[in-house]
C-alpha cells in the first residue's frame, strides 16, 4: 500500500476525531459553567434513556457502543448521582434493567438544549449541504464497516 494512501485515511479518523473530541470537551466546558456535574460519557448514557427508559446494561452498550465494564462503571456513578436505579428485570433476573429518577428527568431539557447551543457553536459558517453531505457521507462509511446482524 502506497505511504499517501494511508495518511489519506489516517486524515479522515483524526479529522472526525479531532472534531469529535472539541464538541465533547465544549459540552463538558458549557455543563460546567451551568453547575451541572456530570461527565459527557454520562450524559450519553442518560440521552439513551430519555430516548427510552428501562433498557438493560447490554442494550445500553449496543446503542453507546461502549463494552460492558465501561456501561457498568457508567451506570454504578449514575446511580451514585441518584440519577438512575437498577431494577431486576421480571422476565430475567439476571439483566439489570436501568431506569431515569426524577433528578435525571429535570436534567433533559436543560442539557438537551446546551447539547444543541454546542452543536450550533460547532457548525457556525457551515452551510446547510455540507453537513448534509457529511452526515451521508460519514452514514455511508459507518453502513460499509457496521455488519449486518
Amino acid at each position: 500500500m502506497p505511504y499517501n494512501e494511508f495518511k489519506r485515511g489516517e486524515l479522515y479518523s483524526f479529522i472526525t476525531g479531532m472534531a469529535s473530541t472539541a464538541v465533547a470537551r465544549r459540552l463538558q466546558k458549557n455543563f460546567k459553567q451551568a453547575g451541572i456535574e456530570i461527565t459527557i460519557e454520562q450524559w450519553s448514557v442518560l440521552y439513551h434513556l430519555w430516548k427510552e427508559d428501562g433498557l438493560s446494561q447490554q442494550e445500553l452498550c449496543s446503542r453507546s457502543f461502549r463494552d460492558k465494564p465501561s456501561i457498568t462503571r457508567l451506570v454504578d456513578n449514575l446511580e451514585k448521582l441518584k440519577l438512575v436505579k437498577r431494577v431486576p428485570s421480571k422476565e430475567d433476573r439476571r439483566i439489570n434493567l436501568v431506569y431515569l429518577t426524577e433528578a435525571a428527568r429535570k436534567l433533559q431539557e436543560e442539557t438537551l438544549n446546551m447539547a444543541n447551543q454546542t452543536l450550533n457553536e460547532a457548525l457556525e459558517g457551515v452551510r446547510n449541504d455540507d453537513i448534509e453531505v457529511c452526515k451521508a457521507v460519514l452514514q455511508k462509511v459507518y453502513d460499509n464497516l457496521t455488519p449486518i446482524p
